[in-house]
């Protein structure tokens, strides 16, 4: 059985978000979507995905609401249902930056087709910088790409403007360039970047994600995989499903070479966080592992199990 994974991101002003959020969590309901959908005055952002035509009917949903007519999404297939439960929450923001006013409706930077990409980020003059997470960076980036170390979006800020002030120092003043996983970090921040009075700034449409289905592996700038917000983990070329597990104790990926450290431990923790977990954690982790893997032997999801009260889709 095959999977469709749809992931999706509109900026978009929503005069009532709580309301679209309700009415996402009822027909995605309906239709048996898992996944999750994040709302916000800001617009929504998510990744879910369904068997045969259930995703077609639930991207028509999204597109029939105010201003979602245009709303893009980046498609791939899974073998096995890469989410446990659908979830649909209110947010202050479809992705948190923390930057009050920062709108791409209003400012944004120059959206740059994959097919264009290399020809940007191989130029002398531009600067390429992953806005991303450090772990994300870590298993795979463009070649070339700045690490931002950043540990969450929210300290992508306070980092540029070190950057820019060192840049200036240095009496530069290159093209930048910018990506994300699918858009959406990226895409705000060049409005921001932009607002900070930078001129030329542009980053990739349609993020990794199309990059990796739409540019051939023998002509891509691309190394390593991608980290993905689902069970997959990780993608590479093609979306083809990567190597990479989750670990379950700091939800970082985790190589097949870090799986063989004796430091791992299968949904309990892995070398990066083998010395953080607490005794507590450990029993709680190996008792969870233990339950998935008897509800495997059972051939049942032990976690995602329909409760008799959605509360999982509720806002939060």
């Amino acid at each position: 059985m095959s999977f469709r994974v749809s992931a999706f991101y509109k900026f978009v002003p929503f005069a009532d978000p709580e309301a679209i959020r309700a009415d996402i969590a009822a027909r995605f309901e309906t239709l048996g979507i898992r996944g999750t959908v994040l709302v916000a005055a800001e617009g929504l952002n998510g990744t879910i995905a369904a068997e045969g035509g259930a995703l077609d009917e639930a991207m028509s949903f999204l597109r029939a609401l105010p201003g979602c007519d245009t709303l893009e999404h980046k498609e791939s297939h899974a073998e096995t249902m890469p989410f446990w439960r659908l979830k649909v929450r209110l947010k202050q923001e479809i992705v948190t930056m923390g930057v009050p006013g920062t709108d791409p409706n209003d400012l944004v930077g120059t959206y740059v087709a994959p097919e264009d990409w290399n020809a940007l980020i191989t130029d002398p003059d531009t600067v390429l910088i992953d806005t991303r997470n450090d772990y994300e960076y870590g298993i795979g980036t463009f070649e070339g790409a700045i690490d931002p170390n950043t540990a969450t979006f929210r300290e992508f800020p306070d980092w540029f403007r070190d950057f820019r002030a060192k840049l200036e120092a240095e009496g530069r003043k290159p093209k930048v360039a910018m990506f994300c996983t699918g858009g959406i970090r990226c895409e705000k921040a060049t409005s921001f970047v932009k607002s900070e009075g930078l001129d030329e700034v542009f980053h990739l449409k349609g993020g990794i994600l199309k990059y990796l289905e739409t540019v051939p592996q023998a002509e891509s700038k691309w190394q390593g995989e991608c980290f993905v917000f689902d069970q997959r983990v990780s993608v590479g070329h093609g979306l083809e499903i990567g190597d990479y597990e989750l670990c379950h104790g700091c939800k970082r990926p985790v190589s097949e070479a870090e799986r063989r450290d004796p430091r791992y431990e299968e949904g309990i923790c892995c070398p990066a966080c083998h010395d953080t977990v607490t005794d507590e954690q450990r029993a709680r982790f190996a008792e969870r592992q233990k339950q998935v893997e008897l509800a495997k032997k059972r051939g049942e999801a032990h976690i995602g199990r329909k409760k008799a009260k959605p509360a999982d889709t509720e806002a939060s």
